[in-house]
């Protein structure tokens, strides 16, 4: 078994004209994947189809780097220093308050206007026992970044197994208190065709309850609401369409689905490395019979269908990205947690480190990595 080590490629430039790459990552499963050091972001993910079929692409992509600098939908970024909304911008931290630039419907959504995903991060070839192919990116978020306190070193890494599948390792370190929450922000169609959207993807959820919201994305006050018997059920696997169109309240405040799915078991302690991993979701694609199974150490998973992608830039085929290309299911903290007591912290202080692990894997792929 052999695996192709990681390289760099030039990759066109950032606004302030300074050298973005893309690593590539190769797997024996057939599986590719590549990463820019601009916004960390996952700029390809090329995953076969059953009994050998060849890849596609499975992760909705921009040409070029000015696309990604431009557009808002945070395509394949790693997004922080606080993932999802914070309502109106504001937090009170140790008796301090601190204000985060509002740019969603005046509460701060992924961070402020200048997130990581648009940030130039640094990258690395990781050595393994396994011989996997792996690269890491790392960055440094100043004191007062985005208005959020303390000094944070952050580095996610990415590692593609024989397997097929694709580990994302988030790890942060602070000198003084702040709140961080860190995603990945990948649009999945497992088809490999936007043209055909995701409305007929298969979606499991291991969840029985999810975060109602007000008309601004912001969680609800009080408890998770169960899913049972609403649009929100998918702890069997259903049609994203199915129900998506229904005269529902929640439905109608998204657009759609955009809100966070509280995972089964969330509050069990969870540690570094495959055992302190639950499953979230599991997508499939009837028509390409390829299946993807989420696992993470994180208590929530942020279900978006991609209702407001509105066709008004294309992939790297040329192919518009309209309503529903893409889905993302981004595994989180829940949202406004600093300002919501009531849910699992997200306040990582100077004698810790933030240690969070998500797996993609392709179930269709076993027959394949034997």
């Amino acid at each position: 078994m052999s695996f192709a080590v990681p390289f760099p490629a030039p990759f066109g430039a950032t606004p302030s004209d300074l050298p973005v790459e893309r690593w590539t990552l190769r797997s024996p499963s057939g599986v590719e994947a590549a990463v820019l050091t601009y916004g960390a972001v996952l700029h390809s993910l090329r995953v076969p189809g059953p009994e050998r079929r060849p890849p596609a692409e499975v992760v909705l992509s921009l040409p070029d780097v000015k696309h990604y600098a431009t557009h808002g939908a945070y395509l394949g970024a790693v997004v922080g220093r606080f993932a999802n909304r914070i309502a109106a911008g504001t937090f009170t931290l140790d008796g301090t308050r601190h204000q985060i630039p509002g740019n969603d419907r005046g509460n701060s959504l992924h961070g402020g206007a200048d997130g990581f995903d648009r940030r130039l991060w640094r990258a690395e070839p990781c050595e393994r026992p396994d011989g996997a192919a792996s690269v890491r990116l790392s960055l440094d978020s100043p004191h007062g970044d985005q208005g959020f306190p303390g000094s944070l070193q952050v580095s996610v890494t990415y590692t593609l197994a024989s397997d097929g599948s694709l580990t994302l390792d988030y790890h942060a370190v602070t000198d003084r208190p702040t709140p961080v929450n860190l995603t990945h922000h990948a649009y999945f169609n497992l088809s490999g065709n936007p043209d055909r959207g995701v409305l007929d993807h298969l979606l499991t959820v291991d969840a029985a309850a999810y975060l109602p919201i007000d008309e601004t994305g912001l969680p609800l006050p009080g408890a998770p609401a169960p899913v049972a018997g609403s649009p929100f059920d998918f702890t069997r696997a259903r049609r994203i369409g199915a129900r998506v169109a229904e005269p529902d309240e929640q439905l109608a405040r998204a657009g759609g689905y955009d809100h966070c799915w509280v995972l089964d078991d969330h509050d069990r302690p969870s540690g570094e490395g495959q055992s302190g991993l639950r499953r979230a979701a599991r997508l499939e694609d009837p028509g390409s019979g390829r299946v993807l199974e989420v696992h993470t150490s994180e208590p929530g998973l942020q279900v978006y269908a991609g209702q407001q992608l509105d066709g008004g830039f294309g992939d790297l085929l040329g192919r518009r990205l309209g309503a529903h290309s893409g889905l993302c299911l981004e595994t989180q903290h829940f949202p406004d947690s600093p300002n919501r007591p009531d849910y699992p912290s997200t306040v990582l202080r100077p004698d810790q480190t933030l240690r969070s692990r998500t797996v993609l894997n392709f179930p269709h792929l076993a027959a394949v990595a034997r």
